[in-house]
């Protein structure tokens, strides 16, 4: 039984791929590839020569058929997307749903991947995060996924084409009104950019971007309403504001406010 190897390749410097990676291409019998003539210039550029069958969205059901098949048969191949990681947003998922099922080892080899580097570069809380992947076409689920946005307490990361990108910050701005956003571009390219600002900025400089995007969202930071503030205890209270990084006088009056109690009552509390 051969095994998939699930290859992470560069999503723009091509200094990106790892040694690991360059030796698995090396070495495996078949190279399954969302785009073969893309991937072929990958290869020519690490000089590595080896047969490539095309693995894409219109075409996954049949290939994946196939390349269980050549696994089975004890050919080791190695399943690359265009850019970055293979199984997010793009067809290698199917594969490898397929080669658990058939109890054929899966194996992943990791490196570059768009969402982790925007996020770790964007400045916007990292500690708990969610990945949507593109928003849906269709505008009945479309609204429902903004709707889940705007309550999400976890940061927010979405890919969008650029040619997409301006209706879907319009579209972002209606639901969630002036969060903060941070669209990175080109990451790893030459023109490599990160726009830090709220929805509204950002629109006014999105309308000729170009190249992959990636846009990382604020969480929901509005805490509960007031007639549920008494539901919670005052530490409770204390650390809702400090996760938003206010400091201690200023999360004194925003309880005190909240609350309808004295500064100096509340004060006492946390001397």
């Amino acid at each position: 039984m051969g095994k998939l190897y699930i290859v992470a390749t560069p999503i723009g410097n091509l200094e990106d791929i790892t040694l690991r990676a360059i030796n698995v291409l090396k070495n495996v019998d078949l190279i399954a590839a969302e785009d073969t003539r893309h991937t072929l210039k990958l290869l020519n550029h690490f000089e590595i020569s080896k047969p490539l069958i095309s693995n894409h969205r219109h075409n996954e059901d049949e290939k994946t058929n196939i390349l269980i098949e050549k696994l089975k048969e004890g050919l080791d191949i190695a399943l690359v997307s265009d850019a970055g990681t293979p199984g997010i947003c793009d067809p290698g998922e199917a594969i490898i749903k397929k080669c658990i099922e058939e109890q054929i080892e899966v194996i992943p080899i990791p490196g570059a991947c768009a969402m982790i580097n925007a996020l770790i570069a964007s400045g916007i809380d990292t500690k708990e995060f969610v990945f949507l992947g593109f928003l849906p076409l269709n505008k009945k689920t479309r609204k429902e996924k903004l709707e889940e946005i705007k309550a999400s307490k976890k940061t927010i990361i979405l890919y969008e084409a650029p040619h997409k990108l301006l209706s879907t910050l319009k579209d972002l701005k209606e639901i969630l009104e002036n969060r903060q956003v941070v669209l990175a571009r080109e990451l790893t390219k030459i023109h490599e950019e990160f726009i830090r600002g709220n929805i509204e900025e950002i629109i006014k400089v999105s309308e000729n971007l170009k190249g992959e995007m990636v846009l990382i969202i604020e969480k929901n930071n509005k805490i509960e309403e007031k007639n549920n503030f008494e539901n919670l205890t005052l530490e409770e209270h204390y650390k809702l504001y400090e996760n938003q990084g206010l400091q201690k006088k200023e999360i004194i009056k925003k309880i005190a406010k909240d609350r309808g109690l004295n500064k100096n009552e509340i004060y006492q509390k946390f001397v």
